[in-house]
């Protein structure tokens, strides 16, 4: 993920130096704090912002708080890691909805910054949690803004109103008041408002704004901004603020900028919280902000509990207990696999996944190289297979493999890899679903106390288990082989997370879903 990737990489690089001491001078400090102002303006920060956040990390870090502690660097990580998510805005922050519906959501921003996108986007999340949203085509000054999101309310899945073609034509005031009426009449419980933007802040533009805004009484005003816009971000930002005024920031195109300075200095200069995060141009894309997980991904401690709600969405949790109860009793078969391969695409990217993990942020260029198609081939196999054959590969002679082979556009050896793969992940899904502790494919014993993964096959060697050079036959015949220890502490000592996955282990991802 390219989101804060610059901003990233800075501090991760500052902080690992100064774990090299084991006591801080203020020389230290002076110096990590310098460094961190370099990244901050680098990252394209207000400088307002980065003078406030580098004052209190300073005074914090020259204060009893560090000198007292057992182990300064972590503390400092902490310290960071606290400032951070102040002026990321503190708490999360979510939609209010009026007592009397329905609820009217007004967007602004300047032409470009994703609005109509995000309006969709908005749309189908809200219908996923059981609201009847109405979108209303209030940009009639943009040429085709009304056709646009009229395919984006489309795509969705969600009611339209736009009663004027656009494209010069129409008065937006009277749409949005028709608009909500609309709403109350069709029992439609969410409005949101699709307004006009400029390519630059105008008089026009909030004086249409504003005049929305008194007409509809809103309530909610998000302000959506490109985070790619950097430092004028927050010029643009105070406009809409004194113009219109706004009750909170949706930052767009979050996944394209790898410096981030949008997001660290609209929240703390406006003072209005950060609602949402586009993070793709898919309708799905779309992330409620945690300030807590953002600062989190940005030391690169990773973002395991925006992983873990995620995969509750995409996974069904009764077909999670029979898939369990297959593993248990060696009934799973390639259907099931198959199953839960389309349960995983709707989690979406792979490499998004990846990106959250603890540690991921020194693995960028694995991570690019990861080839997420192959999972598309995995399926394109199966697929091609009979419904007996995937419940019983065994049946699989050179014929059938060749026939599947063409079928699916691979070859007979794409196909035995895949059938040997599936074979040995069932088995050690089958340890786990036992209670066993198998080894994964290029890792080492899991558990042992912040042990890499070199020095934890080094270590697996005097056990009784296989020697075989295949690490994934190694890894299913060591299957339910005990390990000790839970691991602790992450890379910076900041709570309790995995160790970093190495790049053999995202090799051996990507073989189990495809190709080797």
């Amino acid at each position: 993920m390219a989101t804060f990737g610059t901003l990233s990489d800075r501090l991760t690089e500052t902080f690992r130096n100064l774990r090299t001491k084991g006591k801080l001078s203020p020389a230290d400090v002076d110096g990590t704090v310098r460094e961190i102002r370099r990244a901050l303006l680098d990252a394209d920060v207000a400088l307002a912002v980065v003078k406030e956040f580098t004052g209190k990390v300073r005074e914090r870090a020259l204060s009893d708080e560090v000198n007292k502690a057992l182990n300064p660097a972590q503390q400092v990580v902490q310290i960071v890691n606290e400032e951070l998510i102040a002026i990321l805005g503190g708490e999360q922050r979510r939609l209010e909805f009026a007592k009397n519906p329905p609820t009217v959501i007004m967007l602004a921003g300047l032409q470009g910054s994703g609005k109509t996108t995000f309006a969709g986007k908005l749309a189908k999340q809200l219908q996923g949690e059981g609201h009847t949203p109405l979108l209303v085509a209030c940009d009639l000054q943009r040429p085709n803004a009304v056709t646009q999101l009229t395919v984006v309310a489309e795509q969705a899945g969600a009611s339209i109103f736009a009663p004027e073609p656009g494209n010069g034509v129409g008065d937006p005031v009277k749409v949005a008041e028709a608009g909500v009426e609309y709403a109350r009449r069709h029992q439609h419980d969410v409005v949101v408002i699709d307004t006009a933007g400029r390519l630059g802040v105008d008089a026009e533009l909030m004086k249409q704004a504003s005049d929305i805004r008194r007409a509809t009484s809103p309530d909610e005003v998000l302000f959506v901004i490109d985070s790619l816009t950097g430092q004028d971000a927050v010029n643009t930002a105070k406009a809409f603020q004194d113009g219109v005024d706004f009750t909170g920031v949706v930052l767009s195109k979050l996944d394209g900028d790898s410096r981030g300075g949008a997001a660290l200095s609209v929240a703390s200069v406006t003072g209005r919280p950060i609602i949402f995060a586009s993070t793709g141009e898919n309708l799905d894309d779309l992330e409620p902000f945690h300030p807590d997980r953002m600062a989190s991904r940005i030391l690169d401690l990773g973002d395991i509990l925006t992983l873990i709600e995620q995969a509750q969405q995409a996974f069904d949790e009764e077909e999670a207990r029979k898939v369990a109860e297959k593993l248990a009793n060696e009934a799973f078969t390639l259907e099931d696999f198959l199953e839960q391969l389309q349960q995983m695409k709707k989690m979406g990217s792979m490499k998004k996944m990846l990106g959250m993990l603890p540690g991921m942020g020194q693995m960028k260029q694995q991570l690019e190289d990861f080839d997420e198609r192959e999972i598309d081939r995995t399926e394109a196999i199966i697929r091609s297979m009979t419904p007996g054959e995937r419940r019983n590969p065994k049946v699989l002679n050179g014929s059938r493999r060749l026939r599947i082979a063409k079928g699916s556009g691979m070859t007979v050896t794409d196909v035995n890899q895949l059938v040997q793969r599936f074979e040995q992940a069932a088995k050690m899904m089958k340890t786990v679903a036992r209670g066993g502790t198998p080894q994964i494919p290029g890792m080492g014993p899991m558990g042992k106390p912040g042990a890499s993964a070199k020095r934890g096959r080094k270590g697996a060697k005097g056990k009784s288990g296989s020697r075989s050079g295949n690490p994934a036959k190694r890894a299913a015949e060591n299957a339910g082989v005990p390990a000790g220890g839970n691991a602790t502490g992450s890379g910076f000592g900041i709570g309790s997370a995995q160790q970093a996955p190495s790049e053999t282990d995202l090799a051996e991802i990507q073989k189990l879903f495809g190709r080797g």
